[in-house]
């Protein structure tokens, strides 16, 4: 195995190059069902490009561009966009269930996910990962409550970059405990 790295700009295309194809063909079009196309298209070629760059697919990357193939497809088959649309309510209430389980065994996902890249204390893990449970269940209902009352053109602005918007100033508001966490201890 290589110790080389891989390009800094494979994740964020991974992440966000369907979600982009996907909201470019709707501005376009108008039209859900061509837009997810553009997402099924998009999620192949993001998980072909991050295979070929990176000789391997990442677990988190696999798992959202899995689900984006799934889910999109789906839609597709079945000529029908509720699949889609559920897929925030469903992947986020995975989330918020993964984060959930890993407090009932005394586990923190969170650290898990990120490895070394976070140094923090074991109550700061914990708190991290009850806050990310309770943000992730809270965004699969505001999903349900955005896809069953709002227009698709409203849904759409909201799945992206709605979703992702929500998401930085959640990991933003949490600044001070990190900061808070990495400080060295002034206690004598």
């Amino acid at each position: 195995m290589s110790d080389k790295k891989s390009p800094r700009w494979v994740r964020p295309f991974v992440d966000y190059a369907p979600l982009v194809a996907f909201l470019a063909v709707y501005l376009m079009t108008r039209s859900l069902q061509q837009a997810t196309w553009g997402l099924v298209a998009g999620s192949a070629a993001a998980l072909a490009v991050a295979f070929a760059v990176e000789k391997r697919i990442a677990p988190l990357p696999l798992l959202a561009g899995g689900a984006g193939l799934l889910f999109g497809l789906a839609s597709l088959f079945f000529n029908d966009p509720r699949i889609l649309k559920i897929k925030p309510t469903i992947m986020n209430g995975l989330f918020g269930s993964l984060m959930l389980i890993g407090i009932l065994v005394r586990k923190d996902p969170l650290k898990l996910v990120l490895g070394d890249a976070i140094r923090l204390p074991a109550e700061v893990w914990r708190r991290l990962t009850i806050n990310y449970m309770l943000f992730f269940f809270a965004l699969a209902g505001l999903n349900e409550l955005v896809w069953r009352t709002q227009s698709d053109d409203v849904w759409v602005v909201f799945r992206f970059p709605g979703l992702m918007i929500l998401t930085v100033i959640f990991t933003l508001a949490h600044t001070p405990l990190f900061m808070k966490a990495q400080a060295p201890d002034d206690r004598t």
